[in-house]
């Protein structure tokens, strides 16, 4: 019963953000945890914003395949790479929005460095605007495995929360279901256009 709730409000979700223009076209994959050894995820190459149950599969995390030769999103290895590296996360969510993919362009570090923003407690474990919320930018790539591998490499030494930008491609972010996923998306879409304009306006 819970698994069919989550799956209900993952639904609530994706339509939501195709609403919200950030994944526009057949762009963009959202998932939730099925148990121990297995997600749900949206397959290749539909419009986010007018999802039905049918539309996402049963995946495993260890190998990431879907029975019956359907194919999953092209994003799975990320998200099964999350699954089973943080227990904890129930649900992820990986959007192409404006605001996020310009900006993990604009930005020529490994990360986005979030200061002084009320916003910035929309996450979970956030309760200050003067402390900072660090969301890593990796270089885009087409090799998920090896894309995967990178991203855990990094997380031995700066573990990964809330999300992280793939540079011109968008944002994955996570929670430990899809109300707390939701929220950080929410929340971290607000900063990056926060972000974004104040760049904008220094620069002038």
């Amino acid at each position: 019963m819970t698994e069919n709730l989550q799956l209900g409000a993952l639904l609530a979700a994706c339509h939501w953000i195709g609403q919200k223009g950030w994944s526009l076209a057949t762009g963009g994959n959202m998932s939730i945890r099925e148990g121990d050894a297995h997600c749900l995820i949206t397959e290749s190459g539909k419009d986010k914003g007018s999802l039905t149950a049918e539309d996402f599969l049963l995946v495993e995390l260890e190998s990431g395949l879907a029975p019956g030769g359907r194919r999953p999103s092209a994003e799975t290895g990320l998200h099964t790479m999350l699954y089973s590296r943080y227990p904890e996360t129930g649900a992820v969510l990986h959007t192409h929005s404006v605001n996020s993919t310009v900006l993990s362009r604009v930005e020529r570090s490994g990360a986005l460095v979030l200061e002084g923003y009320e916003m910035q407690k929309s996450l979970s474990g956030q309760t200050s605007h003067l402390d900072q919320v660090v969301i890593p930018i990796f270089d885009n790539s087409q090799d998920i495995p090896a894309l995967a591998q990178k991203i855990m490499a990094s997380a031995e030494h700066a573990p990964l929360q809330y999300g992280f930008l793939l540079r011109g491609h968008g944002l994955t972010c996570w929670g430990k279901d899809v109300a707390e996923a939701r929220r950080h998306l929410e929340g971290l879409e607000f900063l990056f256009q926060c972000e974004l304009q104040r760049r904008l306006l220094e620069a002038k």
